[in-house]
């Protein structure tokens, strides 16, 4: 290597200065391309695919959803019947209780098993039955 800090003999050349009335400028254009018909078209029913198959996949969850909200309330409904045959079926069995009770007060007796109960046929009777 040679030594070049104190000898004038390899110091570097210069570089000539230019004309200091211009500069030279690059300026870097850019054209857009213009995409052709066809693929503009291509692209286009692309993306037209595309919208129809997630419009029918939300349509499909949305349907899904409807069920799903339908049979909650079928649920709830069910649930709401239970609970109101079971308090008939309290009142029935307390009125069934009550029957003879009531019956006794009001002066009714419960026959034997081995009487036969008889009921005359009026004329009156059939008329309002049979109307």
């Amino acid at each position: 290597m040679a030594y070049t800090r104190g000898n004038l003999a390899v110091q570097p050349k210069r570089k000539q200065e230019t004309n200091p009335l211009y500069r030279e400028k690059k300026k870097v254009v850019t054209t857009r391309r213009v995409l052709p018909l066809q693929e503009k078209l291509m692209y286009l029913l692309t993306l037209g695919a595309f919208i129809l198959v997630a419009a029918a996949l939300i349509w499909r969850y949305v349907h899904i959803y409807d069920l799903n909200m339908q049979a909650q309330k079928l649920d709830s409904e069910i649930a709401n019947n239970k609970k109101q045959i079971a308090t008939y079926q309290m009142e029935k069995q307390t009125l069934e209780q009550t029957i003879v009770p009531r019956a006794k007060e009001m002066g009714f007796v419960v026959p034997s098993e081995d009487s036969t109960i008889y009921v005359p046929l009026n004329s009156q009777a059939t008329d309002k039955a049979g109307k």
